[in-house]
């Protein structure tokens, strides 16, 4: 076990920043004795990132933790075997798929007949569809073609599921609800969650509770034995009562927790998709997917259900997460079976859905397995090395008490109330002795429960459970725990710029057709109806979009990703047919859009002769393909003359912040296209020698308030880059727009650089380029990672945005990964961190301020339990070396130890951020958890503290009067006035902790009911406590001189606060002094 944890106590910056947090240290600049504080391999709690971590680092740590109740401590960290028992039971269930869905259907109908209920009813019959469902499973599952073929093919089977494969089912309730009755609905039984039951069990797992219960009832059975019932119960009693409250506070507070975390995972699970209902293309939950649906399927997609490919173009399958192989496969007509939970690696189709929920193997995985919360993030990891240390303190502590009660006790010099010698040899009675030497080994138990700070690394769950709940007000799904205290530490975002910083609502603002450039940017009356013609073929066809003509003669809808609904609204207007165009003409292979190559293109057969591939894509790299170029009067022109008059037309709208895209063909001889699918299925479509018939610029406005957001995160230390795939142009004028780029002049490189020309640097010079670069233009997703990779080892800490399935990569390997909701694919959320749910920068920046507010928290936490523990353990220390008894009594410990740990965890935990948090700059990776202000604060609360509950216990007496009255009595009301003023420096002091450097500590606290009401209600329990608990807790009742002597002990914290931020702080952090000694400790062993 590592004494010496450099975690918490002993960690400094990893870049040697030393920034003043909101329970900060001191803006330091790099010291030398800073190199001695990197990374310590023997520190089994020096663990920067916990999200790649190795699963043996994590297993070295918690060996090493001191822990009292490891149920309730590692409930929240990863489960090591996960993955294990992930696909043990994944080859469970397609090894025995249908006995498992047997017998899962018979417990769901037990239910049913008990009265239970279930979100996934087991179905009775088909109604009126004319196919069996077991049949329907079999066939799916065991993913059989002679089946298939005998219903007639894919046609078959959706006339016999009574669906239509270009208008999917009718957008009708009761269609929906007869198809839910007749296969079941795309939903699973979930495992129970724990019970508040479960909670109370493990909240009764803590070690000292148990030892504290034993003594308790051994207490109680010797209290009664020799005072008889009526007196002999209350020592005993009162411990156990108080025991069973913390169990009872511990464990209401833990199962709130889970109800949060729970409803989060529900959230994460409720994906979105596109169905075609009625002809139109709807966005329903993945719950509501029902068989016989037609569902479009994408690049990142996650298949929703189980299916049959209808039609496809290039489209293969990553079935990983059900096979376990990480092998695509590519569907085509020979192998059109498609399974729940895989995703979309490459191409496009739709598919017709014939299995949902358990009916599925993915549906029968999901209700076998229980969703894992579990995921230990630096800040636990490092809160558990804090804890150690101070437990092994604690616990040295409790032994030295016990000793020197022993002793004093066997030696005669302890007496009781009444100044009468406690133990005389021969005298005293054993069963005087035993419950005596029970009474002081209580007391050292006790003197445990509060040093071992058991609820500190439970504190971080308990913020980030609360910080979680709020970030989804605003607009940010966290997906991994770390994330969010990681966003803390943030030194540069990574950012998109479509959607993120820009409003993603897209309108084609200016068009150069037929050679020219046209007045009005969708008005056909200068073209030649040819030249329109094939425009309108090229953006009909190649296109994942649709446009949707309501039957009552509404507004026609158009779907697509918005730069299709801009180009598909924009040919609209050119008078294109949608319906008409695809009905003529049929795509017999396409290359679909791919962020690589910055374009896609569409072979479309016309009748039995005539082919023509049609390509759309960024403006620059088409236009380099293009030969020739259709001019307004239809006929074909060498385009070698105008190709400068489009490059400066490119340019022209690129700087004006529009994103280009050029429009192309040609034409295919009918005998050079491959006749066999498996040949279809690996031709490349040609790009050469093609006809340019139009560039559209598309305007994307910035969103109002992102420069604001930009100039936050500058101002709070943190770099904003722009990475996309647009023209450099068009990236820089929205830099400029945005307030990433300050001014023309920043405009160089590197500071604004093409992805080609940053790939193509060494590893070293790309290490070199990446601090200075700002905007980069026209990249691919690699060259995102490659930045990424860059930036980290420099020392930054990296969020990136990403939406695309080909981001997954950099998301994956940024600090924090950061997904779109609305435009981001399934593959980008599941390798993200946090889902940014309306694809807004100004919420990346709240992430960012909720990230500072965790560690903050933490940290005012920190310092309020420790001054608790300072003060607790010196008095009771001292008073037992000193006396040999001890003031503050167990039930009145364990009280304290509910108000630091339970009670001030809720308070100081859930301070909601403040707007100072975004004026300083990024946490480092190893900022002291103990900075050298909180240390200020805690020594300075802790011996006023100590000082004065001292003074109290030695000259109680004459100080409060006492002398003259019963020996007994004064003893007790001295000590009753420690336990008062004692409690009453905690609720004061609970305001200090609030604003660790700030004067005015009482800023914002109507902000934060909750911290409020604890207090207040802590306050009055303390009232009834000394009032009516009399005998049970060990107190008399106070005058009201004493008090308001009690008060007024606890009210000089709030002027010695201010006193106390006059001292100044040394700018090197203790961290260097408490460390150094262990340095030369291990330098000379090793030399």
């Amino acid at each position: 076990m590592s004494t010496t944890s450099s975690n918490g106590l002993l960690l400094t910056s990893m870049s040697g920043r030393h920034d003043d947090m909101e329970a900060g240290s001191a803006k330091t600049e790099e010291h030398s004795d800073h190199e001695e504080l990197q990374h310590d391999p023997d520190d089994p709690f020096d663990i920067d990132n916990t999200k790649n971590a190795s699963v043996e680092s994590l297993r070295r740590w918690r060996s090493a933790a001191l822990v009292l109740n490891a149920s309730r401590r590692f409930r929240y960290t990863l489960d090591l075997n996960k993955e294990e028992n992930y696909d043990n039971r994944r080859r469970m269930i397609r090894a025995h798929a249908q006995v498992i869905r047997a017998a899962l259907l018979f417990k769901l109908a037990g239910e049913q007949q008990l009265g239970f209920g279930s979100s996934s009813t087991p179905t009775s019959s088909t109604g009126n569809f004319d196919i069996d469902l077991e049949k329907l499973v079999s066939m799916t599952r065991n993913q059989n073609m002679s089946n298939l073929q005998q219903y007639g093919g894919v046609k078959g089977v959706a006339e016999k599921l009574k669906s239509n494969l270009e208008q999917g089912i009718e957008e009708d309730e009761k269609e929906v609800i007869d198809r839910k009755s007749a296969f079941g609905s795309n939903t699973y039984p979930k495992k129970k969650g724990k019970n508040f039951f479960m909670f109370l069990w493990e909240a009764w797992q803590d070690l000292t509770l148990i030892i504290l219960i034993i003594a308790a009832i051994t207490s109680l059975a010797l209290g009664i034995k020799t005072e008889g019932l009526k007196e002999g119960w209350l020592d005993g009693g009162s411990i156990a009562f108080a025991v069973l409250l913390v169990i009872i506070v511990t464990a209401v507070s833990d199962y709130r927790q889970s109800l949060q975390f729970q409803n989060l995972n529900d959230e994460k699970r409720n994906i979105q998709l596109e169905v075609m209902r009625g002809g139109r293309t709807v966005k329903i939950s993945i719950y509501d997917v029902v068989v016989g649906d037609v569902i479009p399927l994408r690049i990142g997609d996650q298949v929703p259900a189980d299916g049959v490919l209808i039609s496809g173009h290039s489209l293969a399958i990553d079935e990983s997460s059900m096979t376990g192989e990480s092998k695509i496969v590519h569907k085509d007509q020979k192998n059109p079976f498609l399974m729940s939970g895989c995703k979309v690696a490459d191409g496009v189709g739709s598919m017709l859905v014939t299995g949902v929920g358990i009916n599925t193997e993915w549906g029968l995985l999901m209700a076998s397995i229980s969703e894992d919360t579990g995921e230990e993030t630096p800040l636990q990891v490092r809160l558990n090395g804090l804890a150690t240390f101070i437990g092994i303190v604690g616990l040295s502590v409790a032994l030295v008490v016990l000793v020197a009660l022993l002793v004093r006790y066997f030696t005669g010099t302890t007496q009781d109330s009444s100044g009468a010698t406690q133990f005389i040899k021969g005298t005293t009675s054993v069963s005087d002795i035993v419950d005596d030497c029970v009474k002081i080994f209580t007391i050292a138990v006790t003197i445990v429960v509060v040093a071992v700070p058991e609820g500190l690394p439970l504190a971080v769950t308990l913020t980030l459970a609360y910080s979680m709940r709020k970030m989804m007000a605003d607009k940010a799904l966290v997906r991994r725990l770390s994330a969010c205290e990681t966003m803390g530490s943030a030194t540069t975002i990574c950012s998109d710029k479509t959607g993120t910083l820009t409003l993603n609502q897209m309108t084609v603002v200016e068009t150069y057709a037929g050679g020219a450039k046209m007045e009005v940017a969708d008005n056909p009356s200068g073209l030649h109806p040819n030249l329109v013609h094939l425009i309108s073929e090229g953006v009909a066809q190649n296109t994942t979009g649709n446009i949707f003509h309501p039957k009552d003669g509404g507004e026609v809808e158009i779907s697509g990703s918005p730069t299709e609904k801009a180009i598909l609204s924009w040919a609209y207007k050119l008078g294109m047919k949608f319906d008409t165009i695809r009905s003529e003409s049929a795509i017999i292979h396409a290359f679909p859009f791919n962020s690589e190559k910055k374009r896609g293109g569409v072979a479309v057969l016309r009748g039995d002769s005539e082919v023509f591939i049609h390509w759309k894509g960024a403006a620059e790299i088409v236009l380099a393909c293009c030969t020739q170029f259709m001019d307004s009067n239809g006929t074909l022109q060498p385009i070698d003359s105008q190709k400068e008059f489009f490059r400066l037309a490119i340019d022209a709208m690129a700087k004006n912040s529009l994103r280009c895209v050029a429009i192309a063909c040609r034409t295919q001889e009918l005998n050079k296209v491959p006749k066999e699918q498996e040949d279809l299925d690996k031709w490349d479509l040609p790009e050469d020698e093609l006809t340019l018939l139009a560039i559209v610029g598309i305007k994307d406005p910035c969103r109002p308030g992102v420069r604001e957001a930009v100039r936050i995160c500058t101002s709070a230390g943190v770099k904003v880059r722009m990475v996309t795939g647009d023209n450099l142009q068009t990236a820089k004028a929205i830099a400029l727009e945005c307030g990433i780029l300050s001014s023309d002049t920043d405009a160089v490189e590197p500071t604004i650089i093409e992805g080609k020309v940053f790939r193509e640097l060494s590893e070293k010079e790309r290490e070199q380029v990446a601090k200075k670069i700002t905007v980069m233009g026209r990249s691919s997703p690699n060259d995102k990672l490659l930045l990424v990779q860059a930036l980290r080892k420099n020392g930054d800490v990296v969020a990136v945005t990403g939406d695309g399935t080909n981001d997954a990569p950099a998301l994956h390997e940024a600090d924090i990964g950061l997904s779109m909701g609305i435009s981001g694919t399934e593959v980008a959320k599941e390798s993200s961190d946090i889902i940014i749910l309306d694809d807004n920068f100004a919420s990346v920046v709240k992430v960012v301020r909720w990230g500072r507010s965790v560690y903050a928290n933490i940290q005012k936490f920190i310092q309020f339990q420790l001054t608790v523990n300072v003060a607790a353990l010196i008095i009771n220390v001292v008073a037992a070396m000193s006396s040999g008894d001890v003031p503050l009594k167990a039930v009145q410990l364990l009280w304290v130890n509910l108000i630091m740990d339970t009670l001030g965890a809720l308070a100081l935990a859930t301070e909601p951020p403040t707007d100072h948090l975004m004026h300083r700059t990024p946490v480092g990776r190893r900022e002291p958890l103990i900075t050298n202000i909180m240390w200020r604060n805690l020594l300075v609360q802790s011996f006023y503290q100590v000082a004065v509950l001292l003074v109290l216990n030695f000259a109680g007496l004459s100080i409060l009067g006492l002398n003259h009255e019963n020996h007994a009595h004064a003893v007790e009301v001295k000590n009753t006035m420690i336990f008062n003023a004692f409690v009453m420096c905690q609720i004061f002091n609970e305001f200090n902790a609030r604003k660790p450097e700030e004067m005015n500590v009482f800023r914002g606290v109507s902000k934060n009911p909750l911290f409020v009401a604890i207090v207040g209600v802590t306050f009055i329990l303390q009232i009834l406590i000394v009032t009516f608990l009399g005998k049970f807790a060990h107190t008399v009742r106070l005058g009201w001189q004493l008090w308001l002597a009690s008060i007024l002990i606890g009210l000089v914290s709030w002027p010695l606060a201010i006193v106390g931020k006059l001292i100044p702080v040394p700018k090197t952090p203790m961290s260097v002094y408490f460390k150094k000694p262990f340095r030369k400790y291990k330098a000379s062993r090793s030399a």
